[in-house]
């Protein structure tokens, strides 16, 4: 008699609407998921929360949470909900709920838990540090932006350049991160904007070096589209050099990057914002490159109340996650 075989164990890293992307699509696939969460939002309802409360950061946990749900569409619509009236106005209910668990439990961990399980999740949601922490970045002009909400809107981050960023106080990674990262057989890097979801993860002292000395291979997912201010003129091999520089080591294998032709009438639609990334088409030095096609061919529907101006151009989650179940098993 044969056993079960085992399943995959993939571990994301990231943050904001590319993980929700990338995890909702990757959990209609047979792997075990664990996504690892940046804990350095301080922006629109998450921002009052920490401010007010005290609490870690709920917003991007509990997207992590929604996108691997099992859950009846009414609850993951529930914890998708944001009120656009009176003294709520701007919250997410989602960010209520688990920052109320966070208080009634006295533990981030045990609030995750506890959501995971009203969502019914498939897989687990990690945050990458359990310290309270916020993000500031220092300019080459001197300027110092404090916290990713002004990092992320700042215009002048691409012109003046970025000299260094930290996370203060200093982080310590979760050692739970640590242990999912040794058990992984992939694990994936982004998308996600570079200097306030993919950056913060790297800040955290240790986490380069776990993914360095890792068993498993790591595949950063490029970014479609340019961020303007931040990555105006940025290729795939300047964002694997960027992350690797605050990671304070090299750990990509593969770079999995888009292929699909964006329509002319869709640059033009989304040019104050930004500009495509341009890859290379054959491999550069240690790093493997692999083109898929990864657009999304719908559009997103900006609900009521949400404050997050939606991009036009986004990667299709089905699309994203079958090119990295190709890479997983080796057939890209």
């Amino acid at each position: 008699m044969t056993g079960q075989r085992k399943r995959p164990r993939v571990v994301t890293i990231g943050g904001g609407t590319g993980h929700f992307a990338l995890l909702n699509g990757l959990k209609k696939h047979r792997v075990d998921i664990t996504a690892v969460v940046t804990m350095a939002d301080d922006g629109g309802s998450t921002g009052v929360l920490r401010d007010e409360l005290g609490v870690l950061p709920p917003g991007d946990l509990r997207q992590c949470l929604v996108a691997l749900s099992e859950a009846d569409e009414l609850v993951r619509e529930l914890f998708t909900h944001r009120f656009d009236t009176g003294t709520l106005k701007g919250h997410n209910f989602g960010n209520l709920f688990i920052s109320a668990l966070e208080q009634v439990s006295g533990s981030i961990e045990r609030a995750v838990e506890g959501a995971a399980d009203v969502l019914k999740i498939q897989g687990e949601v990690l945050p990458v540090t359990l310290d309270k922490t916020k993000l500031s970045a220092t300019l080459k002009d001197g300027t110092v932006l404090n916290g990713e909400y002004v990092l992320s809107g700042s215009p002048d981050v691409f012109v003046k350049g970025v000299a260094s960023m930290e996370l203060t106080p200093k982080a310590t990674l979760n050692p739970r991160v640590e242990r999912a990262i040794r058990q992984a057989d992939l694990v994936v890097l982004g998308p996600g904007n570079l200097y306030s979801s993919l950056i913060p993860n790297m800040l955290v002292p240790r986490l380069g070096e776990v993914l360095h000395s890792a068993y498993a291979p790591v595949v950063f997912v490029a970014n479609l589209m340019n961020k303007k201010g931040h990555t105006d003129d940025f290729d795939c091999a300047r964002y694997v050099e960027e992350v690797e520089r605050y990671a304070g080591t090299r750990f990509i294998d593969t770079v999995l990057y888009n292929t699909e032709r964006v329509s002319k009438e869709l640059v033009e639609r989304y040019e104050s914002e930004g500009v495509p990334v341009v890859c290379p088409s054959s491999d550069d030095g240690d790093v493997e490159y692999i083109g898929a096609e990864l657009i999304s061919d719908t559009m997103p529907e900006q609900k009521k109340g949400d404050a997050i101006q939606r991009t036009f151009i986004r990667h299709d989650s089905d699309k994203l996650a079958r090119a990295i179940m190709k890479v997983l098993h080796g057939t890209m």
